[in-house]
């Protein structure tokens, strides 16, 4: 459990970014310890973090690991889609060739694909040497030994250009392999060691993972000093590892050193160390079930050594049967070839039948040369030239032994030809390092050019960044004058208004001072001969017809007198309305109160007038209606004619029509977005004409019955409207209703 929590920590620290070494890590963090740390995170920046530190480290190769890789990749592209961190095209061809290679028989679409993210990865330059390493198990299915050999090669020149040391350090270990599976040590450990040194400064796993894989080597080549100093190295260095969380001396190692002994006749340490890499778990096994496979015919080969084919002989089958499962042939993954088939050549050599370990031994060779082997073909033909010299038979042991010889001297002309490669390589290698020195260089000379070119453009930028702010207080400054343009033609209109008002209402008020008297005698004394004409006797039937006619006329005139007498003044009045219009103080004022203290009135006032009158009344007020600066009296004159009107429509269209009706008036307010509070006045009445729509606002203009309107109700509005800054338009349909809609700026 502690070794867990400090794994844990390790891992926060470097998803964290903390200073420190944890910054240094990346590639060290512990797999199983990430999704750990996976399953409890619950944002979505952490999780994609994760994510692709997960699917950095993730072995393909590895059938649970593939699995893994396959939720993370679709857990990505869905949280990427949202979150649209980075360029996720890499990783959509990924999980496409990380499907193919689940399928186990695509290995061909596995491998484009898979070489295809790599190019992806490298346009948008991120790091990524463990999924180029695992592209050399899918050339090893294919048996494409020299295209992969070629796609390395151009690999490696493409991030020596770049100075992607990571990728570089995976380039050289597979090289290394290849020319490994050639024979050619040299260059092989030289690979190999080279990537060594690249890991060790960002990558611990490995750097001990190539150490070994050098020890192998050696030990293979026939120097064991060399091997046996690497691969002790490993094993110090793993040991260590492991104490700070890392993953501890692996299967291979100890398979690797338990072959050094083996070839140096030590039995008792060989078979202790087989037995050790039998025992390896976790992580450090790069899959449990197939080192197991490997561990078993390590084991099973050093017990043949000791002539004990019986106690072999369950430790092989075992291996066997793994093999089968596994689908292990020959030509392994990353951990070595599989020697399962001369193996059992050696059980039935040592058990005495020959003519079953002749079959396997042929078929071992075949096996060997079919994967391009040269190594192992060269030490069947050995073991085969032997097996036939043992056995008196001359003429195949001669056969096998001048294959073998030929093969050896090829191997040794081919070893010629690679240290000369080699030494061209190295020339190569100068070339390029020369090439990249020089474009290193001109990268420095653009990039002063480029400072050049950006200060320039900053000195621009600055330029148009000051001229667009002063073009934007020049357009805030016109906006500003425009608006203050507008307010004071606004305020002019309103003097003006108020002048010409102020002139109408000194004549009004003189006419009206002159009028007002003799209007009252003349209603007076109508009222009076009235009253006089009611109170006469009344007349007999013989009185004169002529008589009778006269004193009709006389009291239908009194009564034409008094109403146009009474229309007289309504008429003053209301001009001396319309000289006092926006005169008052303006004040903040709730629209939606106002409306409601009118209405009510103007309804009241009807149903005084007409005790039958019912209408329907339907307010839709906005309650998050802004208080509007406006003079609440002449406002209000304003709604309670607009009221008036409704009613007065509504009842009218009730009068003429014998259809089932019903009178509604509708009031609705609301805020509009450019600021202004709207005030809807509808009704279902009669509507208007064309040719009353027309001069429905002109003064005087009237369709009400004589006495019943001055005309100036509606004339009176708008130029109470415009003088608040309002506008009041008229929307109608004869027949079928009229609104009224007023704007007032809040």
């Amino acid at each position: 459990m502690p070794l867990v929590v400090a794994r844990v920590l390790l891992v926060l620290l470097v998803l964290l970014g903390l200073p420190g070494r944890a910054q240094h890590r990346y590639w060290d963090a512990d797999y199983d310890s990430l999704r750990l740390v996976l399953n409890r995170q619950q944002t979505d920046t952490t999780r994609l973090r994760t994510l692709v530190h997960l699917l950095d480290l993730t072995r393909l190769d590895e059938a649970r690991e593939r699995r893994y890789a396959l939720g993370f990749l679709d857990e990505l592209l869905v949280l990427n889609q949202r979150v649209q961190a980075f360029e996720q095209a890499p990783y959509r061809v990924l999980r496409q060739g990380a499907g193919f290679w689940e399928q186990g028989n695509h290995n061909e679409q596995a491998l484009e694909a898979v070489k295809k993210a790599i190019y992806l990865f490298d346009q948008v330059g991120r790091p990524v040497p463990r999924l180029l390493v695992e592209v050399a198990p899918l050339y090893n299915r294919l048996n494409q030994i020299e295209e992969r050999y070629a796609f390395y090669r151009d690999k490696l020149a493409y991030y020596r250009i770049k100075g992607s040391k990571e990728n570089i350090a995976a380039c050289y270990l597979s090289i290394g392999g290849y020319y490994r599976r050639k024979g050619a040590y040299n260059q092989a450990i030289s690979n190999f060691l080279r990537a060594a040194e690249l890991f060790r400064h960002f990558d611990q796993h490995y750097y001990i993972t190539e150490l070994k894989v050098a020890g192998a080597n050696y030990a293979e080549w026939g120097n064991s000093t060399k091997a046996l100093h690497y691969l002790r190295q490993s094993v110090s260095l793993a040991n260590r590892y492991a104490l700070r969380g890392g993953y501890g001396v692996d299967a291979y190692t100890l398979r690797s050193i338990s072959r050094l002994y083996l070839v140096q006749q030590d039995t008792a340490a060989a078979r202790r160390y087989a037995t050790l890499s039998l025992a390896v778990r976790g992580r450090a096994s790069m899959n449990e079930q197939e080192d197991r496979a490997y561990g078993l015919v390590q084991s099973g080969l050093v017990l043949l050594a000791m002539k004990k084919g019986a106690r072999a002989l369950p430790i092989l089958q075992e291996a066997q049967r793994l093999a089968d499962s596994l689908h292990l042939t020959l030509m392994g993954r990353r951990q070595g070839e599989f020697e399962l088939t001369a193996a059992w050549a050696r059980y039935y050599t040592i058990l005495g039948d020959d003519g079953r370990a002749e079959q396997l031994w042929q078929q071992a060779y075949q096996e060997a040369r079919a994967s391009k082997l040269s190594v192992l073909r060269k030490n069947y033909l050995h073991e085969l030239s032997s097996f036939y010299d043992a056995r008196n038979k001359p003429g195949q042991a001669q056969q096998y032994s001048r294959a073998y010889m030929a093969l050896a001297d090829s191997m040794s002309e081919a070893q010629g030809a690679y240290h000369l490669a080699q030494y061209e390589g190295e020339r190569m290698e100068n070339a390029q390092s020369e090439q990249i020195a020089n474009l290193r260089q001109a990268q420095a000379v653009q990039a002063v050019h480029l400072h050049r070119r950006n200060q320039l453009l900053l000195g621009a930028l600055l330029t148009i960044v000051v001229v667009s702010g002063l073009g934007g207080l020049v357009y805030w400054q016109l906006r500003r004058n425009k608006r203050t343009l507008r307010q004071l033609r606004q305020t002019q209109n309103q003097l003006i208004a108020s002048e010409k008002w102020a002139f109408v209402g000194e004549l009004s008020a003189g006419i009206a001072h002159e009028l007002q008297n003799p209007l009252s005698f003349m209603k007076k004394f109508a009222e009076v001969s009235s009253a006089m004409l009611e109170d006469m006797p009344r007349q007999s039937a013989s009185s004169d017809r002529l008589e009778q006619e006269i004193v009709a006329g006389l009291k239908q005139n009194l009564q034409e007198i008094s109403q146009h007498g009474v229309r007289a003044s309504s008429i003053i009045k209301d001009m001396l309305d319309h000289s006092r219009a926006g005169t008052g103080q303006r004040a903040p004022t709730n629209v939606n109160s106002l409306v409601e203290e009118y209405l009510r009135l103007a309804y009241q006032g009807l149903q005084s007038q007409d005790k039958s009158f019912r209408a329907e009344l339907v307010t839709v007020l906005d309650p998050a209606l802004p208080l509007v600066s406006l003079v609440p009296q002449d406002m209000g004159r304003v709604l309670l004619n607009l009221f008036t009107n409704a009613f007065h429509a509504v009842r009218q269209r009730q009068r003429q029509t014998d259809a089932p009706y019903q009178p509604t008036v509708s009031i609705h307010t609301r805020s509009l977005p450019d600021g202004t509070v709207e005030i809807r006045v509808g009704d279902n009445g009669t509507g208007m004409p064309e040719s009353v729509r027309a001069r429905v606002f002109e003064p005087f203009f009237t369709t009400k019955s004589v006495g019943e309107g001055t005309g100036l109700g509606l004339s009176l509005s708008v130029d109470i409207i415009k003088a608040h800054g309002g506008t009041l338009q008229l929307e109608t349909q004869q027949g079928q209703g009229t609104e009224f809609i007023v704007g007032l700026p809040a």
